[in-house]
């Protein structure tokens, strides 16, 4: 039986779309195959469990949700465990907005002196192990008049492993001086590149002239640049690890669709710069002595006022919009 021209061309078309299929097959298979196998690596990086198991009993986060495009995720960083008597090392709000596309980045001192509901004047840090992220957000909102609708909390064990997946050529500082009390390592001056251990003692060395005040400063800078790591290109292959790595240390409630959205927004503000403020601002605090220690004693209204200015999103929105032409 003689087949048609016709008929010839329809079955070599049939037989070059069943190449195709197959290669795409095979491509997406061995995509979901990478992807998994790279999450699982990055899972497996933890010992003892993801730190949501760890921290189970800190119970449920009653932020609310976010309004007006503008979400305000509080970030901590500590070495507790729940069956621990640990402190939030460290205390940030991040707060990204949706249409601007911009992050900002506020510290909160841990010896800052506020009023912790059910519990009175303390430090800041505190609160943490009082009651946990909610109670933290209660003092914030409490004191500050801010309110945080997700929480981020980061295993410090895991912090150098995060950062070797995320920058593995490491991290460029200028350090001023020799660092080694307290951080089980000598960190020595001038520009060094430091990798994960050696970024977390950096972020971490508080006995100098300076105590906290230069560490919530070096904390503020590595996360500055970690972002632009984060947004780089080379960063993509590496985002399944990354998110395994994140399920391992990383406690949120923040969900992966809107982890998503935010990371796809700062990709394409990639070249923006993350502005960032300390709390207490400069002129705004006294230092103390008092029942539970060293304090800084603050100004509120001063820092509420530099808190709210240093939020507000009007100055950004004009920054976006296209100049007017008469």
């Amino acid at each position: 039986m003689h087949l048609s021209r016709q008929e010839i061309r329809k079955t070599k078309k049939r037989k070059k779309l069943g190449i195709i299929i197959g290669i795409v097959v095979l491509l997406l298979g061995a995509g979901v195959f990478y992807w998994v196998t790279q999450y699982n690596q990055g899972l497996a990086l933890s010992d003892d469990g993801t730190l949501k198991e760890q921290n189970e009993d800190y119970g449920i986060f009653d932020g609310p949700e976010p309004k007006f495009g503008e979400i305000n995720i509080l970030l901590l960083g500590s070495d507790a465990r729940k069956d621990e008597d640990g402190r939030s090392d460290t205390l940030m709000i991040a707060n990204y907005n949706q249409e601007t596309k911009k992050m900002k980045l506020v510290s909160i001192m841990r010896d800052t002196y506020v009023d912790i509901p059910g519990h009175g004047m303390h430090k800041m840090n505190s609160a943490f192990t009082l009651g946990g992220p909610e109670l933290v957000r209660q003092t914030i909102k409490e004191n500050f008049g801010l309110d945080t609708h997700y929480y981020a909390m980061v295993d410090f064990k895991g912090f150098p492993k995060i950062v070797d997946i995320l920058a593995p050529d490491g991290i460029e500082v200028d350090i001023p001086y020799t660092m080694s009390h307290g951080i089980y390592m000598t960190l020595n001056p001038g520009v060094q590149t430091l990798h994960g251990d050696q970024l977390l003692g950096y972020v971490r060395f508080r006995h100098d002239s300076q105590n906290d005040f230069g560490r919530v400063a070096r904390q503020q800078e590595v996360i500055s640049k970690l972002k632009d790591e984060a947004v780089s290109v080379h960063s993509l292959t590496k985002l399944p690890k990354l998110l395994g790595a994140a399920d391992a240390y990383i406690d949120t409630n923040l969900d992966k669709m809107k982890m998503l959205s935010i990371g796809k927004g700062m990709l394409d503000n990639k070249s923006e710069k993350i502005e960032t403020l300390r709390i207490p601002v400069d002129k705004s605090f006294t230092e103390r002595r008092v029942i539970v220690g060293e304090v800084l004693e603050l100004d509120f209204d001063k820092n509420i006022e530099a808190l709210n200015a240093f939020l507000d999103d009007k100055n950004d929105l004009a920054d976006t919009e296209e100049p007017k032409v008469d």
